[in-house]
């Protein structure tokens, strides 16, 4: 699944549009590196995304195309 769409699906970012610009802003790495919009998510990916002066660190444990709201959670980890 693309990056923009995860950050979606799992409520992370409320719009696909909203996460597409912060990845093409460079405020999105998974795994150290700077990420497209485009990057394909797997299971175990390491993404750090920062809002302003927040910085969200977060390990993918799941990749699903379709979630209820509830168990969106259950997709990631959040690490500090």
């Amino acid at each position: 699944m693309r990056l923009d769409k995860y950050l979606k699906v799992a409520r992370i970012i409320k719009r696909r549009t909203v996460a597409n610009e912060a990845c093409d802003a460079g405020r999105v790495t998974v795994n150290s590196l700077p990420a497209k919009a485009s990057y394909i998510v797997k299971e175990g990916d390491v993404i750090e995304i920062s809002f302003g002066t927040r910085q969200v660190k977060l390990k993918v444990t799941s990749v699903k195309e379709v979630v209820k709201k509830e168990e969106a959670v259950d997709l990631y980890t959040l690490i500090d």
